[in-house]
């Protein structure tokens, strides 16, 4: 097989900013942060560049708070409280509906903002934000359903009930690849369970945040009670800290990395909050030999390669069966060699995006070097895509043969456009090999075998499993993971809960 760059031309000249201002609603541009319902700047006026992945521009300059700022804005959310939490579950779900509403609306504009500030294709960010609102109107209906229960006492003379109620102010922090989803997914949860909101966007990716803050206002969510306090990079360990240890926070809910989920969830204990963490990932992708090859490739495909491989549940660790390896990686790289085309995300053609940061990139350049070292083969991409028009941060989609247990691939996230092919040859094995990481939020195999797909579903330790699929988010399914890879779900019926404590009354008659 021969090593072949995937893709083509990355696309023509663009200019970021003349992009930018093709949105048709201007109001959703904003760059000052959100608090007490007002537009406002870092108290030391300090701010802190956004640019483009894909060309290196900076497309906006915003507020840089502190953790000075934040502690404001924890005080004005626990003042809102007082009010939103009084409010009827109808009345919330109600403004919910509405700013899902508004978001369906502007999906085109949301989107590109999206691309210009994480790089990932057009379709895919629009994509994003039809997923993300999906969560606004999941939880606008979850808020009535926050039932309480009826304990048939041991006593005659008392009854006893099971009520549920917000927790308090929610800290939010959220991640750079999902800029839209990871702050409706938490934020819808949290409203329409009672609480208020003092939330932390990426460095990388704010606006997107900012713009759905402009739809909350109109949307009717009070002064208050939804904060957004962007920070720089380096302000975002004082950020942390903040959210983590301000007695005025009452739950803390972070997607990331499992190091700073960690170091999360040790400062929150010093005032004994509420947690919720979505952290690291290394999916399995396993490939049984009687499963449907053709279907298999193309969901890794979509499962590995969308949004360049920066996905917390792309599959990490193909492994493929003896009997099947040499047809599966034939048929994978010639869809990969097919169907994906590096380039600006705004760009018709392009299927894969740029690497959000310049960090990330030289993880993977630094896993590739080291599997090449330990006997791996390319068979396709292998180096950064490269072009005169644009320089951001491009890798081309990746493929890896031969490769061996004992390179970082195998036991780290590489958080890119790198897929890894192991071969294996028994269901023992296999799942043996899949488990032996300190981590499990998602993992994903094929089969048409009745008894295999239970055995396999059952033993992968993982949060989700993904069967003949590659494909499993959605708003309705709780998302979460086990071991190092976090505690909590969100989304689906159990999403809400994270945002609920649960008081028992006891009535003597």
């Amino acid at each position: 097989m021969d090593k072949q760059a995937a893709g083509g031309n990355i696309g023509p000249s663009i200019n970021s900013v003349e992009e930018l201002n093709k949105i048709k609603n201007k109001s959703l541009l904003r760059t000052d942060a959100y608090v007490g319902g007002a537009w406002v700047g870092s108290a030391q006026g300090k701010r802190f560049k956004v640019t483009d992945p894909a060309t290196l521009q900076t497309i906006g300059e915003v507020a840089d708070m502190d953790g000075n700022d934040v502690a404001q804005a924890v005080q004005i959310a626990n003042e809102a409280f007082a009010s939103w939490k009084a409010t009827t579950a109808k009345h919330r779900g109600q403004i919910l509906r509405k700013w899902y509403d508004l978001v369906m609306e502007n999906k085109e504009d949301l989107g590109r903002i999206m691309t210009l500030e994480c790089g990932k294709p057009l379709a895919e960010a629009v994509g994003e934000i039809g997923y993300g609102a999906s969560f606004l109107e999941w939880f606008a209906e979850e808020a009535k359903r926050t039932y309480g229960d009826t304990v048939p006492s041991p006593i005659g003379s008392s009854r006893m009930l099971v009520i549920r109620q917000p927790v308090g102010v929610a800290g939010i922090i959220t991640p750079y690849n999902f800029p839209c989803a990871m702050i409706t997914r938490k934020v819808g949860a949290a409203l329409a369970a009672g609480c208020t909101v003092v939330a932390r966007p990426a460095h990388e990716t704010p606006l997107s945040a900012l713009a759905l803050c402009e739809l909350a206002e109109r949307a009717g969510v009070p002064p208050g009670v939804l904060n957004v306090v962007p920070s720089s990079a380096e302000n975002t360990a004082g950020v942390g800290l903040e959210l983590t240890t301000n007695p005025g926070i009452r739950k803390v809910s972070f997607t990331g990395s499992t190091g700073v989920g960690k170091l999360l969830m040790a400062q929150a204990s010093s005032t004994m909050k509420k947690i919720s963490m979505e952290l690291g990932v290394k999916a399995p992708f396993i490939v049984f030999e009687d499963a449907d090859i053709g279907v298999a490739a193309q969901q890794l495909v979509a499962c590995k390669f969308r949004n360049a491989g920066q996905t917390c549940v792309c599959a990490n660790r193909i492994y493929v069966h003896d009997a099947v390896y040499d047809a599966f990686v034939a048929e994978f790289v010639g869809l990969v060699k097919k169907t994906l085309r590096v380039g600006h995300g705004l760009d018709a053609g392009t299927t894969v995006g740029p690497m959000i940061t310049e960090r990330g990139l030289a993880k993977t350049e630094d896993h590739l070097q080291r599997a090449l070292e330990a006997g791996a083969r390319v068979v396709v991409g292998g180096k950064r895509a490269t072009s005169s028009s644009l320089g951001g941060h491009f890798f081309e989609p990746t493929v890896l043969v031969d490769v061996s247990d004992s390179v970082p691939m195998s036991c780290e996230e590489t958080f890119g456009p790198l897929c890894p092919i192991f071969r294996f040859s028994s269901e023992d094995e296999v799942l043996r090999r899949a488990n032996d990481v300190p981590v499990g939020l998602a993992g994903y195999f094929f089969s048409r075998d009745i008894g295999r797909i239970f055995r396999v579903a059952e033993a992968l330790e993982v949060g989700m499993v993904g069967i003949n699929t590659g494909i499993i988010s959605a708003e309705v399914a709780p998302f979460g993971g086990v071991k190092e890879s976090g505690v909590g779900r969100e989304g689906s019926r159990y999403g809400i809960d994270e945002y609920l404590n649960i008081k028992y009354l006891n009535i003597a008659l």
